[in-house]
C-alpha cells in the first residue's frame, strides 16, 4: 500500500514547491524516496512474475527524479508532486510498450502501452495493426480486458482521417488514426491505502500484457 506519510509529503510539496522548503525537509524527502523505491521494487517483482521481458529491468530505472525539467515549461515549479513508475525494457534506441502507475493526491491511474512513438516507430505499429488487425481485436474484445479498459484511448492527437499510406476504409481505421496506443484506468483515492493495492495494480498490468506484446511485435521487424 501507499504510506499516508508519502501522500502527505506530496501534498505539502504541492503547497510549498520551492527549493528552500524542499531543502528544509530533507529528512521527510529521504523517507519518501525510500518508500518510493520500495514500492518500485514490489511493483517490478510482481510484473516480472508474468512478463519475462522485464527480467533485466532494475527498480532504480522504474522511478523518476523528483526534479522537473522546466527549461521549456511555463510552470517553473522545480519539483514533481506525484510518484510515477514506468516498467519497460525500453531505452533511447529501443522503444517498447510498458506499464505505468501514477500516484497523485489529485488523481491516480494505471496505464499501459506506448505513448507518442517517433514517426518511424508509429509507422511500424500502424503497419502491424493493418496487417494483423484480427489479433488486436481478439485482445481488445477479451472479457477481462474489456471490463478493465474497454478500448485504446483517443486523444487530441488522434487523426480525423486515415494516416498517409493507409486506406480510409480499413476495418482498423479507428486504431490506425491513433498516435499513442494506451489503455488507462483511474484509481480511487482510498484504494491507495489498501493492503492489496500493489497486487491489484499488478493484476491489471497482467491484463495489459497481451496488448504490449502485440505492440512490441512491431519493433521485431527489420527496418
Amino acid at each position: 500500500m501507499i504510506q499516508q506519510e508519502a501522500i502527505a509529503f506530496l501534498k505539502d510539496l504541492a503547497e510549498n514547491n520551492n527549493r528552500d522548503w524542499f531543502q528544509s525537509k530533507q529528512d521527510s524527502y529521504q523517507k519518501y524516496r525510500k518508500h518510493y523505491l520500495e514500492l518500485a521494487q514490489e511493483l517490478l517483482s510482481g510484473v516480472q512474475e508474468f512478463d519475462l521481458g522485464m527480467a533485466d529491468v532494475e527498480a532504480k530505472k522504474v522511478v523518476f527524479r523528483i526534479n522537473r525539467d522546466i527549461r521549456f515549461s511555463k510552470d517553473k515549479s522545480p519539483y514533481k508532486t506525484h510518484m510515477g513508475f514506468w516498467i519497460s525494457p525500453a531505452h533511447a534506441n529501443n522503444p517498447k510498450a510498458g506499464y505505468y502507475l501514477h500516484v497523485d493526491p489529485k488523481g491516480s491511474f494505471l496505464a499501459g502501452g506506448i505513448y507518442m512513438p517517433e514517426a518511424k516507430d508509429l509507422k511500424k505499429i500502424r503497419t502491424e495493426i493493418a496487417f494483423f488487425y484480427d489479433d488486436l481485436q481478439e485482445i481488445l474484445s477479451e472479457k477481462k480486458f474489456k471490463t478493465a479498459f474497454d478500448d485504446l484511448q483517443r486523444d487530441e492527437h488522434t487523426l480525423k482521417t486515415a494516416p498517409k499510406d493507409f486506406e480510409k476504409d480499413h476495418p482498423a481505421i479507428k486504431h490506425l488514426q491513433l498516435k499513442s496506443f494506451i489503455v488507462q484506468r483511474d484509481i480511487p483515492f482510498d484504494d491507495l491505502f489498501k493492503s492489496n493495492f500493489i497486487s491489484d495494480v499488478v493484476a491489471n498490468f497482467k491484463i495489459i500484457k497481451p496488448l504490449n506484446d502485440f505492440l512490441n511485435r512491431a519493433f521485431d521487424v527489420a527496418d
